[in-house]
């Protein structure tokens, strides 16, 4: 029954979701010919009869059809698919645009109706923000349902020790998802756990027989992991839905993939999203055309800032120096020169006060123009515009040694700004609190996450600025 409702209300979320995109088809169609019109060179065009043009009411059908199609085959009505907000509306605003394009596309070749620009884009705004609004309505809700305790999936946990903690402080930070855990099985009770002790392993059959329970999540620890195959058995007796929590949790990437080799399960514990092909030939495709234009807005400027730190001190404009990148391999990042030329390039660390500096290189390293010429690294395939700081060898050798999955960063380009850098984590800061963030942003890259960063970074932030080498 509980996997029936699950289905009808998957159906119904579907259904109403196809009815706000025709909705907001016609409401564009409306408002471009009934009310935009009057702005048109020429004075007031033809009114448009929604109701009378059948070939309206045909291609929107056929458009809000398709997106929902799109979004189910995305599993965007999988209620047990742990989807936020913020998730569900980026995936709702690329799936609209792209659908848009090819619709209109297909039609304009077919010669089926004729279409105005304006009706595309207010078309996805409306139907997006019908969507993301429908979304928001449900959440506000579902968190009225659940302070009146209605609404909620009730779990039935196993294990009582570190992992099982672990969960139950992900469920208080994220209340929206609606999980309630009524209670757990374990060895012995768990006085820290906030949940209530329902016996141990032995009172399994009693607990699943409680119909209030309609899934089981094992957050067993290493110790007590053969104990895997009689739970499972006692839910599959049960027909209760299952779900783990790994003891191994911690090593895990944020979206995991797993290979299946005859009877064994590869978990790909490693990879990332630039292991996608397309996903990285985006990357790369971003990196040029970003680096391109960066390169012709900024020309002006560099050729500037060459002329002050030829004049300033002696030596060469450009600093080039030794850095390791992706597949740590070693390449040459181009700086312009703000100190004065000496050996302590490999292994120095700068501070603000550094006397090396000279006084038009604290000027440039203030707004990090001494940054720029990074640009060309980037154009070249050494770096990317975000990514990772780069590091010298001699640092690579250091924290390697010290700090758990260091290298994890050397598996993507470095960048010229990045998501530890535009969230205060540069200069002389944690360098494994660094090394968090760095990880989280290869692991749940988007193009629009490097988008964000790059906003954040001209409008607040800063590039790779921190341990200013000479």
């Amino acid at each position: 029954m509980i996997e029936k409702n699950r289905r009808i209300r998957a159906v119904c979320s579907c259904l109403a979701d196809a009815v706000l995109i025709f909705a907001a088809y016609v409401l564009a169609n409306y408002l471009r010919f009934n009310y935009m019109r009057f702005f048109q060179p020429g004075g007031a065009g033809p009114a448009l009869e929604i109701a009378q043009d059948i070939r309206t009411i045909a291609a929107g059908a056929v458009a809000a059809a398709a997106t929902v199609c799109v979004l189910w085959m995305l599993r965007l009505y999988d209620s047990r698919r742990l989807y936020g907000l913020w998730r569900q509306s980026r995936m709702i605003a690329v799936v609209n645009a792209l659908c848009i394009l090819v619709f209109q596309a297909v039609l304009y070749l077919a010669r089926v109706t004729n279409f105005s620009r304006m009706v595309l884009v207010l078309f996805y705004l409306l139907a997006t923000g019908f969507l993301v609004a429908k979304r928001l309505a449900l959440r506000w809700y579902r968190r009225r349902q659940r302070d009146r305790g209605q609404g909620l999936r009730h779990l039935l946990m196993i294990g009582g020790g570190a992992i099982a903690a672990k969960y139950l402080l992900a469920l208080e930070h994220n209340p929206y998802y609606g999980f309630v855990v009524d209670g757990y099985l374990a060895g012995a009770e768990n006085p820290a756990l906030a949940c209530r002790y329902l016996g141990g392993y032995d009172r399994m059959d009693a607990s699943l027989e409680d119909p209030a329970v309609e899934e089981v999540v094992i957050a067993l620890d290493a110790a007590d992991m053969d104990r895997i195959p009689e739970v499972l058995s006692a839910c599959d007796k049960h027909g209760t839905r299952v779900t783990m929590v790994p003891f191994y949790n911690d090593y895990l990437p944020a979206r995991p993939t797993i290979d299946v080799l005859d009877d064994c399960k590869l978990i790909n514990i490693r990879q990332t999203p630039f292991d996608n092909l397309a996903n990285a030939a985006v990357k790369r495709l971003f990196d040029i055309v970003g680096s391109l234009i960066l390169i012709v807005l900024t020309s002006p400027v560099m050729l500037a800032v060459a002329i002050g730190v030829k004049l300033s001190s002696p030596g060469p404009v450009l600093f080039k120096q030794e850095r390791i990148g992706l597949n740590k391999r070693p390449f040459m990042m181009y700086k312009f020169r703000s100190m004065r030329v000496n050996a302590e390039a490999s292994t120095a660390w700068s501070t603000n006060s550094d006397p090396r500096k000279t006084r038009f290189g604290s000027l440039i390293r203030k707004f990090s123009l001494d940054e720029l010429p990074q640009f060309f690294n980037v154009l070249k395939g050494d770096m990317s515009l975000v990514g990772p700081r780069p590091e010298i060898p001699f640092h690579v050798e250091h924290f390697k040694e010290e700090i758990p999955r260091y290298l994890v960063r050397q598996q993507v380009r470095p960048g010229c700004t990045g998501w530890a850098q535009v969230n205060g984590l540069r200069g002389d800061t944690d360098i494994a609190e660094r090394i968090r963030y760095d990880i989280w942003y290869i692991e749940n890259w988007t193009v629009a996450l490097d988008i964000k960063i790059i906003f954040r970074t001209v409008f607040g932030g800063k590039m790779v600025n921190d341990e200013k080498l000479t």
